[in-house]
């Protein structure tokens, strides 16, 4: 039966209805068979129209009488049709929609669905705006589209919804014994599992709800199962892998440089750098990630790989994926290098070329050690004498192949990968399940949280002007570098100018954004550093990297327009010192959306609670391009709904690849024929390159 086969083959489709099923992502008879609803009506119960509350989402049927098609003042065209049930009647309200006319002429029999109203203007009428309608032809297939749980599938406007509905029914009865189950027998009696037939079939069509629960939730094991036994293969072959670099630990630097250190490193900054160091020490390649909130000490973490990485003659990376915060590393970390008779040298694409060519040649030689930069690092020209360990920075915000070319450049390096941008336990479970992960948890000591309130503008100004008054800087950031016509937002040049001129005539105000050339950046955030700018005005070019311990409040301004990740790291910019800091949120936040992001900053400054509540709202397809990560996207499975049923199926996987590592045992063939199926040889893509 082959599963395989072009749907426009399919009875009752052919190339035209075939293209319309191609926009919805329908190509094939499996493909059809796994597009699964997103709701489903419950028409196992109609109600009488006499029987309607308002307010409560009901299904009627009915049979139209009549239209009426009126023009409002803006010439824009209401359709009311009036239909009934022989125990009332309702009016469907359907703006700009006159085409509804054709579709439900009189006589026609309906099933309408939705929140229905009373009629200010009618007596004993009901009304209803947003409703979704089911034509009914009389004929045997009526059974499926009523008289029981109807699945609501998402369509085109061109897609038609009983047409689909019932295509898939034919469909399933059709090929549905092609549904190959590919769970272990032995663990899905275990877990009390349907089978993967059962479970389609009554996803699309279910008896009852409690069926279509078990369904999805067979589904939703299956999709966790096979993503995280993908992944504990690859751990297991990583952990197994020992042709990696074995350091040594010398003292000849790590002695020296904690002598330069004027403070204590925090016990969790211990504890990883003993993780880190266990890694390099062992034969096998490290892939390691550093989780840390913002201002938690990662990157002096890293420094303290990268010099043991130098005490036995290797070379290290640090890759960034700005320009500002690969400078701003190449600065930080230069001040511990040079004493130690180190050197680094910097790769960003804005460089001067005789400078570059100068930095090729020192890595080539192996007369610089460590290797700072931006994409430019991947450049064909840039290689390494020795490179034995890769640092990436701030990590998804680079695609998996960019890690790739980067590993290319040294023979088995270690890989540690930091974030400052917490990630929430799901996604780390799924995106980076291979890993081994370390947690910075603490901030160092003295640090007080970052107090967030809720301004508007002149409130923002007094509090920016007393804070700068008493010795301190401040940042201000828009999400504009230039006004647009398209929207009626503040932009930070006009801004900058205005502030100086008109607000803050007694300060010194700067403007930092991506547009100004490098030099220029790395002047303004130089001033700034050295307390010749009282107020730096900025975009976003200031969300990573930018440490200034001096720096006290920060002000947001349309921070509707910021997604909550962003805001989080924008907030981490001040709470430096053990000077009290302020984040100051101006807000015009109308959308619910807007608002759960705004309570959140409000109520919290954990980073791993912004990180779930981010999650929360955005959902895992769009939290920081979880795409280019090699995460596959799940038709039925919620990473947040489903956490629990993640965690399981995760402690499952890792259980069965430690049993059978390359899963060849007959029962773990089809498993991991699945396995390929879905990822082929992009198994090697779900970790970090």
């Amino acid at each position: 039966m082959d599963l395989n086969k072009d749907v426009q083959y399919l009875k009752g489709v052919g190339p035209q209805r075939a293209k319309l099923l191609k926009d919805i992502g329908i190509l094939t008879v499996y493909d059809l068979l796994t597009y699964f609803p997103r709701d489903y009506a419950d028409r196992s119960r109609l109600k009488l129209i006499a029987q309607l509350h308002p307010e409560e989402t009901t299904t009627i049927q009915a049979t139209v009488l009549r239209h009426q098609l009126i023009y409002t003042r803006h010439r824009r065209q209401l359709l009311k049709i009036t239909i009934s049930d022989g125990t009332g009647t309702v009016i469907l309200v359907c703006f700009n929609q006159a085409y509804l006319k054709n579709y439900l002429p009189e006589g026609t029999t309906v099933i309408i669905s939705g929140k229905f109203e009373r009629a200010a203007y009618k007596k004993n009428t009901f009304e209803i705006k947003n409703f979704i309608y089911e034509v009914l032809t009389g004929d045997h297939e009526d059974l499926i589209h009523t008289g029981r749980i109807v699945p609501i599938y998402s369509i085109t406007e061109r897609l038609n919804m009983r047409f689909l509905r019932a295509l898939i029914r034919r469909t399933l009865d059709q090929y549905k014994d092609g549904l190959n189950e590919y769970l272990p027998e032995t663990l899905r009696k275990q877990e009390f599992l349907l089978t993967f037939k059962e479970a389609v079939e009554w996803m699309h069509f279910p008896p009852d709800f409690p069926t279509q629960q078990q369904a999805r939730e067979r589904l939703a094991f299956g999709e966790f199962l096979l993503l995280e036994t993908a992944l504990a293969m690859k751990h297991f072959q990583q952990q197994h892998q020992t042709n990696g670099i074995a350091y040594s630990i010398h003292k000849t630097l790590l002695a020296p440089f904690k002598e330069l250190l004027s403070f204590e490193f925090t016990a969790d900054q211990k504890k990883v750098i003993g993780e880190i160091f266990a890694d390099m020490q062992s034969s096998r390649v490290m892939n390691r990630l550093l989780q840390g909130d913002v201002g938690s000490g990662k990157t002096i973490v890293s420094l303290c790989a990268m010099l043991l990485a130098a005490e036995n003659k290797y070379q290290s990376v640090l890759m960034a994926p700005t320009e500002i915060l690969a400078e701003q590393h190449f600065i930080y970390l230069r001040k511990y290098l040079q004493p130690l008779g180190l050197n680094a040298a910097l790769f960003t694409s804005g460089m001067d070329k005789k400078i570059l060519r100068q930095n090729r040649e020192s890595l080539v030689q192996g007369t610089a050690q460590i290797a700072i930069g931006t994409h430019a690092l991947l450049e064909k020209d840039v290689v390494f004498q020795k490179l034995g360990l890769i640092v990436v920075d701030e990590q998804h915000r680079f695609g998996v192949r960019q890690r790739a070319l980067l590993r290319q450049k040294g023979h088995n390096p270690d890989v540690l990968v930091m974030t400052a941008t917490p990630i929430p336990r799901s996604l780390a479970l799924t995106i980076y399940g291979d890993l081994d992960v370390s947690l910075i948890r603490e901030l160092p000591p003295g640090r007080k949280p970052v107090k967030t309130l809720k301004v508007n503008e002149l409130e923002a100004y007094r509090f920016i002007k007393d804070e700068i008054t008493g010795g301190h800087q401040a940042f201000m950031v828009y999400p504009l570098i230039e006004e647009s016509p398209k929207f009626t937002l503040k932009a930070a040049k006009k801004m900058a100018q205005d502030l100086q001129e008109k607000v803050f005539p007694e300060f010194r105000v700067g403007l930092l954004h991506g547009r100004l050339k490098v030099k220029d950046k790395e002047q303004i955030m130089q001033d700034f550093v050295g307390k010749k700018i009282d107020l730096l005005v900025a975009t976003t070019v200031v969300e990573v990297g930018i440490d200034v311990a001096n720096a006290t409040v920060i002000m947001i301004e349309h921070a509707e327009r910021f997604g909550l990740a962003t805001l989080h790291q924008l907030r981490g910019r001040v709470g430096r010192s053990s000077a009290q800091s302020y984040c100051l949120l101006s807000a015009d936040d109308k959308t619910e959306d807007a608002r759960s992001r705004i309570r959140a900053m409000l109520e919290t400054t954990d980073g791993f609670r912004i990180a779930e509540e981010d999650l929360k709202i955005r959902g895992p397809g769009e939290f920081f391009g979880v795409r280019q990560s090699g995460l596959p996207e799940f038709k039925v499975a919620d990473l947040v709904r489903d956490f629990a049923l993640l965690a399981h199926t995760r402690e499952l996987s890792f259980h069965l690849v430690q049993q059978d590592p390359r899963l060849t045992s007959p029962e773990h063939r089809l498993l991991a024929a699945e396995i390929r199926k879905i990822f082929g040889s992009g198994i090697n893509l779900v970790h970090i390159g």
